[in-house]
């Protein structure tokens, strides 16, 4: 069911040679650039009308307008299961403890008597935020993509999910609900790449609705084509990341359980056939437990043959046997998870030495699940191993740090004739002359 690595017979190899041993899914975004630059180029010049004719064309269903109406947010949260909405609130109520403690604040630096830089964080002024459909129904993305975009201050934001046939081309009425707990009103029932160019270009008002202003920035993962779209677009908008299939990696020894460790596999495996899930350890016997444990549980799951059995069979996935934990922490740096557990002995001390994961779950009580839902972090992180440079959606996501430079007379006097120096000595004459010309074409003597 799902294959192994072993990487015990001799010395680990470095960088790109060491990750190209390990598993990962083909996730080719630009092959996928020429089936979207056609769909935003019709939505550019075309706007909602195109909108709408490839909801009917991808997702099946032909929407009147674009506007999901105020009503049926209403609607969806008063329909809403008691539930599911207690859990909402408590996942709403966790995230922005979390994201509040992350706001940046203003911050002045004196560099010289007279001279100061300030660094002033200003959100954003418009989002769109993605919501995924298909397969399955994510109304805690709305919650990962919402609240830090609140907590930053962003004071436009609209919401885009995918028409769904069943629900009379609306987006499911979880999402809506979700919506409409944490106060959002603009929604959209629109998906995939289209959904993408709308948030770019903007589109006018149909059948008496407004139309989508054009927003700054577009966060929220989906398939293949809203990656291929957000790089299409990057530029015209700013983007979180070009998410790719989703992924847990495992490091784990011997006192791991192999019941915890099989349903976290799973767990991963159940979202998607690309999803992959990767056990890392030094323990055989932990392997071969986890082995048999994934036969039992598979069986008694959901989403068996669609999605999990193809992915954990996929060349994505694998259980990648080790020397050591030393050997093991270089491949889940080398992997760089969006999602990785650490299940070992001293596992908060193992943890510290991770450098490259979206994030880090702590311990056989901590599992990626939580963090899905309810521990208070996010889950919008980086995938395909981008965690090595990049990091998961947050407050900072919504901000722009601009330096505000405040030098008296005195101040640029002093340092003048260094300006003057690096400026010539870049051969750009004018930039040197723009401060000899503040004292008179004569640069002050140093002091």
């Amino acid at each position: 069911m799902i294959s192994r690595i072993d990487l015990r017979g001799e010395t680990l190899p470095e960088g790109s040679a060491l990750r190209d041993l390990l598993p990962r899914a083909e996730f080719d975004v630009e092959a996928a650039l020429e089936t979207v630059r056609p769909i935003c180029e019709d939505v550019r010049h075309h706007g909602a009308a195109a909108v709408i004719d490839y909801g009917e064309k991808f997702d099946g269903v032909r929407v009147p307008g674009l506007r999901v109406p105020a009503e049926a947010i209403a609607r969806a949260l008063d329909e809403l299961d008691p539930a599911v909405r207690a859990a909402l609130e408590e996942s709403i109520r966790r995230a922005r403890l979390v994201h509040h403690e992350q706001r940046r604040t203003t911050h002045t630096t004196q560099v010289v008597p007279g001279g100061t830089v300030t660094e002033k964080w200003i959100p954003v002024e418009r989002v769109g935020l993605y919501v995924p459909g298909g397969r399955a129904v994510y109304p805690s993305s709305v919650v990962m993509n919402v609240v830090p975009a609140q907590e930053a201050g962003v004071e436009s934001l609209a919401v885009a999910s995918p028409p769904q046939k069943d629900f009379g081309g609306l987006p499911h009425p979880t999402i809506l609900a979700a919506c409409a707990l944490l106060g959002v009103d603009e929604v959209y029932a629109a998906g995939g790449a289209q959904a993408i160019a709308m948030f770019a270009y903007g589109t006018e008002g149909t059948a008496g609705e407004p139309g989508c202003a054009p927003v700054n920035l577009v966060t929220g993962p989906g398939n293949i084509y809203v990656a291929a779209a957000k790089r299409l677009l990057k530029g015209r908008i700013g983007i979180d990341a070009e998410a790719g299939p989703t992924e847990i990696a495992i490091l784990a020894d011997s006192t791991a359980d192999p019941v915890h460790v099989a349903a976290d596999l799973i767990s991963q495996a159940e979202h998607d056939p690309m999803a992959a899930s990767v056990l890392v350890t030094d323990s055989d016997e932990l392997a071969a437990a986890t082995e048999a444990e994934l036969k039992t549980q598979v069986a008694a799951s959901k989403h068996v043959d669609d999605r999990i059995v193809p992915a954990l069979a996929g060349r994505q996935s694998a259980i990648v046997l080790v020397r050591d934990l030393a050997d093991g922490l270089k491949v889940v740096d080398a992997y760089g998870a969006e999602h990785l557990e650490i299940q070992t002995r001293d596992a908060a001390a193992v943890a510290d030495r991770v450098r490259n994961a979206g994030a880090i779950f702590v311990g056989p009580w901590a599992p990626v699940s939580l963090g899905d839902y309810c521990a208070g972090s996010n889950h919008v992180l980086p995938t395909g191993g981008c965690a090595c440079h990049s990091s998961g959606l947050s407050v900072q996501s919504f901000l722009r740090g601009v330096h505000i430079v405040d030098y008296t007379r005195d101040a640029l006097a002093d340092v003048a004739h260094h300006v003057v120096t690096l400026a010539e000595a870049e051969d750009l004459p004018a930039h040197g002359a723009a401060i000899k010309a503040r004292f008179g074409w004569k640069v002050p003597e140093t002091k």
